[in-house]
């Protein structure tokens, strides 16, 4: 105190002079030093309290970058990003941008930014010299770091409040980090127009380089389109960002930090843009997907709003270009046949034709060991028309649904593959007077075939016979247990007369070589942050729907598909591995199926109009849909999935049987034949003679263990479910009339 005591005696009496001082010193200057205390505590107690403040705003929230939300396939090559999660960022060390850049930044924005505390007082008195000359603001006096302040904390009021917080988050900024770190947070925040945010991106966008590579001229022009990216930025008025761009070229000159002659070639150079056509980011149908699947719970909207992710898909990136490019240029070719019905997807795209009104189809893969997709696109060009078809697309699958009539047979009903099935004519009464009678694609009839004849030739009488054998009912409920909606109550269901989607439709024919397994497919390996914590990490799911015999004995039927059947052409486009498939095709040639597989692999692949309508005359699936599955499944070769014959079970044995009631031979028996089989699949009745045991007493055998309980008879079904009149027409249903 005895130090405040003497200055305190010297100033009492500005602030309260005696009678006997002058007019001046006690109307004019005692009044003034109390104006001025008083606004020394006032300046004082508002420094404090913005000080104080500014310590309640967490420093961590300057590492918070919401960056774009990468997206990786199997193998790590990048995909591409999730729009909407997060901002188009990607930060980089300060230490990598280009001397050009940060040169032209401080020039333009803060020249004396290695010279102050945070707050520019100089600057300040300029800007306020200049604004006062010109009548309004004409210049700011905001630093970096105060810049930085307010881009991170959202400090956008147009205050003094405002401002007074930013001056105190600045300076504390400057006590807490070094220069160098400033820089590199404020040079990875800025926003330069084009939904480009930090000095990576903005080069990335822009010039196609990183910002590593900038020139001095490009730097220039990055550095003057800050102040107003929306309208500066050199997409949108190339004229005015190379103007900002010479601005900035004359600061750097001004501030001795380059030649004139240097500046003058700067602004000579070329500025060389990204093309337009690369410039908007059209998305993929994988992308899209992702988008839609990254919801809560998978992850919080807090994740999606900060972005930063790292999405680690199943997608194989060279499948999945492949699939594209293989079915938009099948599909071209088609459209330049003579007297293709529709307009084709070039007339489109110079405008003589709408979106929905060319040929389009959709490709999924799946790996069969765990359900990961590997390909899936959704039409022939996601620019054009997002609408995912391999997903959301309900189409009628047509022939492409027999094999599990045929597997469901074979399970539950007794059939071999060599059993006699009737190829005639056959009529069936639907009610309400209606007689449904379903024909062959080539019209004809054959009469008696092995049962596997038919699905090898895909006859339409022979597989509803089959599904008769089987019973509608346990095939409805194996549909239900590889999740295909709901069938009719009617045999129609047996032709695939109903509606589900191509990745539904691959996902259940993979239960095939998975031996008997159905994996739910799956798109999302893991999630990470930035940082390597993982916020969702896939877990394979798996069902046992049919037994391990029945999936190898229908596979090996779908084998002779690819030799002899429908599915041959794939060998002469250039596919020559093992394989198993089917076609499908729809009436009035609505829609065109391949699906098929390899032990490893399995390929679904769809083609037609979005409205449902005649694709081209004699449109069937071999023809428009195979060539496509060929070209992925050559693609999945190399890409590390080469084909092998899919394994024999173990239990296989020797059997002869009788083709008339897939009984054991017995000297009565028709036409025996010689077969391995699995164990549990072989006959344990003898042939008694045509029409009589085998199959039929089939339908009343005892449940075994191991069957599978995902799909079975119903207890009501005492007579073979639909066959049971046909068995008192002495087999007549199945076998057909006496020829």
């Amino acid at each position: 105190m005895r130090f405040v005591s003497p200055i305190f005696r010297k100033v009492r009496p500005l602030f309260r002079p005696g009678k006997d001082a002058g007019k001046l010193r006690r109307f004019i200057v005692a009044p003034l030093a109390w104006c001025s205390l008083a606004g020394l505590l006032g300046l004082v107690a508002i420094t404090s309290y913005f000080n104080i403040k500014a310590l309640s705003f967490s420093l961590k929230d300057l590492d918070k970058l919401p960056e774009r939300t990468l997206v990786f396939d199997r193998n790590g090559k990048d995909l591409g990003y999730i729009s909407g999660h997060g901002e188009n960022r990607v930060a980089v060390n300060i230490g990598s941008v280009s001397e050009h850049f940060v040169n032209a930044i401080l020039a333009r924005e803060d020249s004396r930014f290695y010279d102050h505390g945070g707050v520019d007082y100089r600057g300040v008195m300029r800007a306020m010299i200049t604004n006062i000359k010109a009548g309004n603001i004409e210049q700011g006096a905001s630093t970096i770091t105060m810049q930085l302040a307010r881009n991170t904390w959202g400090l956008r009021q147009k205050t003094l409040a405002r401002k007074l917080q930013e001056v105190a988050l600045a300076q504390r900024l400057e006590r807490r980090m070094s220069k160098d770190e400033i820089l590199e947070h404020y040079v990875n925040r800025i926003y330069f127009g084009y939904g480009l945010y930090g000095v990576e991106r903005a080069s990335e966008g822009y010039f196609m380089k990183p910002s590593s590579d900038l020139t001095l001229g490009e730097s220039a022009m990055l550095a003057g389109i800050i102040r107003g990216p929306s309208v500066l930025n050199p997409f949108r008025d190339l004229e005015s960002a190379k103007a900002v761009r010479d601005e900035v070229l004359d600061r750097l000159v001004a501030e001795e930090l380059i030649s004139k002659a240097d500046a003058d070639a700067a602004k000579a150079e070329t500025t060389a843009l990204r093309p337009p056509n690369q410039r908007t980011a059209t998305g993929s149908y994988v992308l899209q997907t992702l988008h839609d699947l990254l919801v809560e719970p998978v992850i919080s909207e807090e994740d999606i709003a900060m972005g930063s992710l790292r999405i680690y898909t199943t997608i194989d990136s060279d499948m999945q270009k492949t699939a594209q490019k293989a079915l938009d240029d099948h599909l071209t070719k088609i459209e330049a046949r003579s007297g293709f019905p529709h307009p084709s997807r070039k007339q489109h795209q110079a405008g003589s034709a709408t979106t929905t009104e060319y040929v389009q189809g959709a490709v999924v893969s799946i790996d069969n060991r765990n359900g990961a997709i590997l390909a899936m696109v959704g039409g022939r060009d996601f620019s054009e028309s997002p609408y995912n078809r391999a997903t959301e697309a309900m189409r009628q699958c047509g022939s492409t649904f027999k094999p599990f009539v045929y597997a469901a047979a074979f399970d539950r009903g007794g059939l071999m593959p060599g059993t006699y099935i009737s190829d005639d004519p056959i009529r069936y009464d639907m009610g309400n007077g209606q007689i449904w009678s379903p024909s062959n694609s080539d019209g004809s009839f054959l009469g008696n075939q092995p049962a596997a004849a038919g699905l090898i030739r895909s006859r339409n009488t022979m597989s509803v016979r089959v599904g008769q054998i089987a019973g509608l009912e346990t095939v409805q409920d194996l549909a239900g247990a590889l999740k295909m909606g709901d069938l009719p109550d009617s045999p129609v269901s047996f032709l695939g007369a109903f509606e589900t989607t191509v990745m539904t439709l691959t996902s259940a024919y993979s239960t095939f070589p998975a031996r008997g397994e159905n994996h739910a497919p799956f798109l999302i390996e893991r999630i990470e942050t930035v940082d390597g914590r993982i916020l969702f990490e896939n877990r394979q799911r798996s069902v046992p729907v049919l037994r391990e015999s029945v999936a190898w004995l229908t596979s090996d039927v779908l084998g002779k598909v690819m030799t002899g059947g429908t599915g041959q052409a794939a060998s002469r486009l250039g596919f020559k591995g093992p394989s198993y498939g089917k076609t499908g095709t729809t009436n009035d040639y609505r829609d065109a199926w391949f699906v098929g597989f390899t032990d490893k692999i399995t390929t679904g692949v769809w083609v037609g109009m979005d409205q449902p309508k005649t694709i081209m005359n004699r449109g069937y699936g071999s023809t428009l849909a195979l060539p496509i599955w060929a070209e992925t499944m050559k693609q999945a070769e190399k890409s590390g999935f080469p084909a092998k014959p899919i394994a024999t079970p173990s239990n296989m044995k020797s059997v002869q049987l009788c083709r008339a009631c897939g009984g054991l031979e017995q000297r009565q028996s028709v036409d025996p034949y010689q077969m391995e089989i699995p164990s549990d699949l072989a006959p344990r009745y003898r042939c008694r003679g045509h029409g009589t045991g085998g199959i039929f007493n089939f339908f009343t055998r005892r449940k075994e263990d191991g069957e599978r309980e995902q799909y079975r008879r119903r207890s009501d079904d005492n007579d073979g479910s639909g066959v049971g009149n046909a068995i008192r027409g002495i087999g007549r249903f199945i076998f057909g009339p006496s020829r």
